[in-house]
């Protein structure tokens, strides 16, 4: 049990609200630095210095002829892929550290010692970029966006895709180490089909993994020495550095290329795992401190972007959302959903959507729908397609007959829980706020449950309860009508106006600040509406909006009130003229004043 000392202190309101903005804020930078670099992969230098790494065959591989059949197709991108990564593995040369994610400090005093590591990515204009293109060197997101540029270069249409890596606002992840030189591995070992160790400085084709040498799970802990090779006039490659990068085992940048006989976009990691067209590979674990999948964005040739999440998080329903800003971890006074969408419009292109991506509209929430049931009683709150009756609300209950879907365990030795499908799930309110929403409780209507709120309007002590009923047990609310030109009141003598459906048969509502008075002036039977309350602590403020008069009156209500507003213009208009005139007074007056002076 962690001491007082060192237990964490629970996030204030304004803290989580602060924390929101700086992730959006940190989003929107991203962004803009994604679309940056990809914006260079399309530079002609950096193309041109990139195109004589592959021959002509991988190209023409590269580039299937629309011949062949869809297999065909594919079997030949596959083959082309395959030689393009292991060139670039082989030349390619991984000397600096690259982007990995955003930790919060625990106290402002960590940030005091805090260092950047001195290997960190220099490629910070594209000068650096071209310079990194001929030398094939850098980090290893430097070389994801070569790997695309290289695509780009012979004709393979070509996405960059990353995965943001902002400041976390939901609390209790993993924060900043005391000092940089603490930083730590992950503890998962790489995959078993990785191409390259991202242990070591750089990826080698031509070395086997220690896995497969020595055949141990722990094998990849242990450091093989470089050996230095004979250099030879033929092999002009730099030397490999003797610097070690600590880096996650999962890419921050990767590519994703069009396969054009399927009409769909698979994912290439050409350094880091060596995997392509397995885009669950791509996706580090919960334990990784140095890499987190919530937003993983492709950015294409022509600027557009896309949000591509759902393509590579296995649970994205069950704990992907709760990162991203359009989840359920947001304060309500936030709609990130909203926001999102907003901030994705920027790249969004323009015109209709093509059958492409429709195509990949469908695949994306089909891989939505299609993940698995959760395994475990806290991923199931607020999940948008199961739900446990221990997660719903104080207005929610599940309505009568709702199917079982299955059962979960709170644990190895804890009771079975129901599960239920989230569309069984249904919003309760009580009959004033039924009311409020211009609907009433149908007769003979059981409530659903009873909540534990009070209500400030009526009073009602939460101690007693207040029952709350489902839209199906309302109907629409029928005011009674207006029978010879007497307006229905309430014991307030007022009317109640929540919605317009409110409004009696044979009366109008006229939203006028002055409608009473002209109402007044005509001897028309009238009652102000009431729209709401405004609540200030404890105490509701009724707010009027205009009056309610019968239909035959308001021809001639609104004429009075066209007269009102015409004598208020034209009492401006004097007012005007009047401050006009004092004006010029002073201003003559000043005139005579130096007139004076000056004889």
């Amino acid at each position: 049990t962690p001491s007082k000392r060192n237990r964490k202190q629970p996030l204030t309101k304004e803290e989580k609200e602060r924390r929101v903005h700086i992730h959006q804020m940190h989003v929107l930078c991203l962004l803009a630095h994604v679309e940056k670099r990809n914006h260079w992969c399309n530079d002609p230098f950096v193309q041109e210095s990139l195109r004589p790494l592959l021959r002509a065959k991988t190209v023409q591989y590269l580039n299937p002829a629309s011949s062949l059949t869809q297999f065909g197709q594919t079997e030949s991108l596959k083959r082309g892929l395959k030689e393009a990564q292991e060139v670039f593995q082989e030349r390619f040369r991984i000397t600096e550290v690259g982007l990995r994610r955003a930790l919060w400090a625990e106290d402002p005093t960590d940030l005091q010692d805090y260092e950047l590591p001195r290997n960190i990515d220099s490629c910070l204009d594209k000068v650096e970029f071209r310079k990194a293109a001929r030398n094939l060197r850098g980090s290893r997101d430097v070389g994801a966006q070569l790997f695309c540029a290289l695509l780009r270069a012979v004709g393979v249409e070509t996405r960059l895709v990353c995965s943001l890596q902002p400041l976390s606002f939901v609390p209790g992840g993993p924060s900043l180490p005391k000092s940089s030189r603490q930083n730590r591995m992950p503890s998962r070992p790489p995959p078993a089909s990785a191409r390259a160790d991202p242990v070591l400085a750089s990826p080698s084709p031509a070395r086997p993994s220690p896995r497969a040498r020595l055949g141990h799970p722990n094998a990849t802990a242990y450091r093989i020495p470089d050996i230095a090779t004979p250099s030879s006039s033929s092999d002009q490659r730099p030397p490999r550095p003797n610097v070690r990068i600590n880096e996650s085992f999962y890419p921050i940048y990767w590519a994703e290329i069009l396969d054009v006989g399927h009409q769909k976009w698979q994912p290439v990691d050409a350094l880091v795992t060596g995997q392509h067209f397995r885009p669950h590979r791509l996706e580090p674990p919960a334990a990784d401190r140095t890499n987190v999948l919530t937003y993983a964005v492709a950015f294409e040739d022509d600027g557009t972007a896309k949000d591509v999440t759902r393509r590579y998080a296995k649970a994205m329903n069950s704990k992907t959302r709760r990162m991203r800003i359009d989840g359920p971890s947001v304060p309500s006074s936030v709609d990130g959903a909203k926001w999102w969408r907003k901030a994705l419009r920027r790249y969004k292109p323009r015109g209709p959507p093509s059958d492409l991506d429709q195509i990949e509209n469908i695949e994306l929430s089909t891989a939505e729908e299609r993940e698995p049931m959760p395994r475990n009683v806290a991923d199931f709150k607020d999940h948008p397609i199961y739900a446990l009756e221990r997660h719903l609300r104080r207005h929610e209950v599940l309505v009568p007959g709702a199917q079982v879907v299955g059962t979960v365990g709170a644990g190895s030795k804890g009771p079975l829980e129901k599960i239920y499908r989230r569309k069984d799930v249904r919003v309760a309110k009580s009959v004033d706020k039924w009311y409020r929403l211009g609907r009433v409780i149908k007769p003979g209507e059981d409530y659903m449950k009873s909540s534990d709120d009070d209500d400030p309007v009526l009073g009602l002590d939460p101690a007693k309860g207040n029952p709350i009923y489902t839209f199906e047990q309302t109907e629409l609310y029928t005011a009674p009508p207006v029978v010879a030109g007497r307006i229905p009141k309430n014991k307030f003598g007022n009317i109640d106006v929540y919605v317009p459906s409110m409004v009696p048969p044979g009366g109008i509502h006229v939203k006028h600040a002055r409608a009473g008075h002209a109402a007044h002036l005509l001897g028309v039977d009238y009652a102000p509406a009431l729209q709401g309350f405004e609540f200030k602590g404890r105490k509701g403020t009724a707010v009027y909006n205009g009056v309610v008069i019968p239909v035959e009156a308001a021809e001639g209500v609104r004429a009075v009130l066209k007269g009102f507003d015409d004598l208020e213009s034209q009492l401006q208009e004097e007012r005007r003229s009047l401050r006009a005139l004092e004006t010029w007074r002073k201003w003559l007056r000043t005139l005579r004043i130096r007139r004076r002076i000056f004889e």
